[in-house]
């Protein structure tokens, strides 16, 4: 059972936010933020985040073997190393930010036994089955991805979060939130595909068959969202899944990142209704997939740069207007005040 973020502190928000020394709307989205921070703080003027925490699920995709996207499966395992030493993109605007970052393998096609075993103690499998032609992993480890990713949120509050971030690292991941994304909101293929990392035309081709294909398959597997997991999911956005839900019902928001951590929320919203409120999107995304998602969860990105890395990037670059939202409607003057 999730409890609503505060209305009676969204209320004290919007009537402060009307009051300030600016013309009304002025503040435009930064305002609806700033009421939005407030609900979930329950407060009428909360402190700005200070305690921001992102967690960057890993993993690898069965897929990616089948030409659907632009590297090779390599990559992941080479930039979960590049995140352990923080040289990775997300890292290096965690560190501008002050976002604590923190990668976790739940599902790379390899081990790490020469970095911190920390990484891989939540580690479901190596992998996934490529999702078109069988089940990408077992209920029993879809469940078990679920469970991981709410004691990851848990520990992460037990740390002192105030607001949180999920960020992914899998080549072929884009496809597996595409189809996720299709199937809970009854999409075709055409709808959701994006280029990902950067695919041909050939490739894009490749990546909706595949897709259509994967829902063809699924299509009687969709009013169970840990069946629907075992099917066409993966650990790493099974765990993210339970990681925004987790945050949700012990009243901990999310900043959401791209199609990923988007589908993900999908999930989490199926898994523990309620859970949308407690989201606010930092960015749009190229992917068509998030476009969809967003509006079925209800929010509005903050940012719309263009941004495709993924990693929670998207997300940890809006941290700064979470932070100036807050300050504003705290500190800035009424307008009873200077008259």
């Amino acid at each position: 059972m999730i409890t609503p973020p505060s209305q009676d502190a969204r209320t004290a928000a919007r009537d402060r936010l009307a009051a300030l020394a600016i013309p009304t709307g002025a503040l435009g989205r930064l305002g609806e933020l700033a009421v939005w921070w407030s609900s979930v703080r329950g407060e009428a003027t909360p402190a700005p985040p200070s305690h921001v925490r992102a967690v960057v699920f890993a993993g690898d995709h069965g897929v990616a073997a089948h030409g659907v996207s632009a590297y090779p499966s390599a990559v992941t395992g080479a930039m979960v190393r590049a995140f352990a030493s923080g040289v990775a993109g997300t890292s290096v605007l965690a560190r501008q930010h002050d976002v604590h970052l923190r990668v976790l393998d739940l599902g790379v096609d390899g081990d790490f036994p020469d970095l911190d075993p920390a990484i891989g103690a939540y580690k479901i499998r190596h992998g996934t089955e490529p999702f078109h032609l069988a089940d990408a992993m077992t209920l029993d480890e879809a469940r078990r991805a679920v469970e991981a990713g709410a004691a990851i949120a848990a520990e992460e509050i037990a740390a002192g979060a105030d607001l949180l971030i999920g960020g992914d690292m899998g080549i072929g991941d884009t496809t597996t939130a595409a189809v996720l994304t299709a199937a809970v909101l009854g999409l075709p293929a055409v709808e959701v595909v994006g280029r990902g990392t950067g695919i041909d035309d050939e490739g894009l081709r490749v990546k909706t068959e595949v897709i259509d294909t994967a829902l063809r398959r699924a299509q009687d597997r969709t009013g169970d969202p840990i069946d629907l997991l075992s099917a066409i999911g993966s650990p790493d956005i099974a765990a993210q899944a339970g990681f925004i839900s987790a945050a949700a019902q012990a009243g901990v928001p999310v900043l959401l990142d791209g199609a990923i951590a988007t589908a993900a929320a999908l999930v989490a919203e199926r898994l523990t209704p309620g859970v949308a409120p407690w989201l606010a999107a930092g960015h749009r995304s190229t992917e068509g997939a998030q476009w969809h998602a967003l509006k079925d969860l209800g929010l509005e990105p903050l940012l719309d740069l263009g941004m495709r890395l993924g990693e929670g990037s998207g997300a940890v670059t809006a941290v700064p207007l979470v932070r100036s939202a807050a300050l504003l409607l705290s500190d800035m003057a009424l307008l009873s005040e200077i008259l």
